[in-house]
C-alpha cells in the first residue's frame, strides 16, 4: 500500500510551502498525498490569488503516515487552535516523519513537538518561533530524526526538505528520480536568498511589498 502523505492547508496559507513538497511526493506511486483542513473545499493563498481543494478534513484523516505541514501568516491562529494542535500531537503518535515548511514550524512547536530541540522556519518567524520552546537556527532543514520531526526554512526550502525524505523513506536513487523528474536544478541569477545575501536596497524593498500584503 502506499504511503499517506497529508499537506494541511488554511486560509492565508503560502503556495509554495506546500506545492514544493507535494511535487517531489507524488511523483513516486508508493506516496499518496491529499490536501486536508478544517473543512472539505476550496481555501485560498496568502494573497487570495490561488485556491487549492481541499479533499479531506483533519478528523478524516488521523494517523497519516507524513504530515507536511506549510506556513504562511495564516499560521499565526493556528497556535491557538487546539484542534489542529491535537490532531497534530495525536498524528504524530504514529507518523513515518512529521515535518513542516516555513512557518508550519510554529504550529508544530505550538503543539509541542519542539520542545528543547532546534528548528527553522522563515527568517522573518525565528522569534515566534522561540516562543514555542524551540531554538532557531539559519539551516535550510533541520532534522530530528529520533524523533521523527523534520523542519524547513523558508518556502522554497521544502523542495530540499521533500528530497530528503525521498532518501529517509525509500533510497537516494528514489530521491534523486524526484529530482530529475522535477528538474530541479537551480542556478538562480542572483543570490540574495538570505538575510546575510541581500544588499542594503533589497531588505527595504521586502519590508514594502510585505506591508503591502497585510
Amino acid at each position: 500500500m502506499a504511503l499517506q502523505a497529508v499537506i494541511p492547508l488554511f486560509p492565508k496559507f503560502t503556495a509554495l510551502d506546500g506545492i514544493g513538497p507535494y511535487e517531489v511526493l507524488q511523483r513516486t506511486p508508493d506516496i499518496d498525498v491529499t490536501f486536508i483542513g478544517h473543512e472539505r473545499g476550496e481555501i485560498r493563498s496568502e494573497n487570495g490569488f490561488l485556491g487549492i481543494t481541499r479533499d479531506a478534513t483533519f478528523e478524516e484523516i488521523p494517523h497519516p503516515d507524513l504530515i507536511v505541514f506549510p506556513g504562511g501568516v495564516g499560521t499565526r491562529p493556528l497556535v491557538h487552535d487546539d484542534r489542529v494542535l491535537d490532531w497534530v500531537r495525536t498524528a504524530h503518535e504514529t507518523t513515518r516523519f512529521t515535518t513542516s515548511v516555513c512557518t508550519g514550524s510554529i504550529v508544530l512547536g505550538a503543539a509541542g513537538l519542539l520542545d528543547g530541540l532546534t528548528a527553522t522556519t522563515h527568517w522573518g518567524a525565528y522569534d515566534a518561533l522561540e516562543a514555542t520552546g524551540a531554538t532557531p537556527v539559519s539551516d535550510r532543514v533541520v532534522e530530528h530524526l529520533d524523533r521523527r520531526v523534520i523542519t524547513a526554512a523558508g518556502v522554497s526550502s521544502g523542495i530540499d526538505m521533500a528530497l530528503r525524505l525521498m532518501e529517509l523513506l525509500f533510497d537516494r536513487v528514489a530521491a534523486e528520480a524526484s529530482q530529475l523528474m522535477i528538474e530541479y536544478d537551480p542556478q538562480p541569477p542572483f543570490d540574495a536568498g538570505a538575510v546575510a545575501k541581500a544588499g542594503p536596497d533589497v531588505m527595504p524593498r521586502v519590508v514594502e511589498w510585505a506591508a503591502a500584503r497585510e
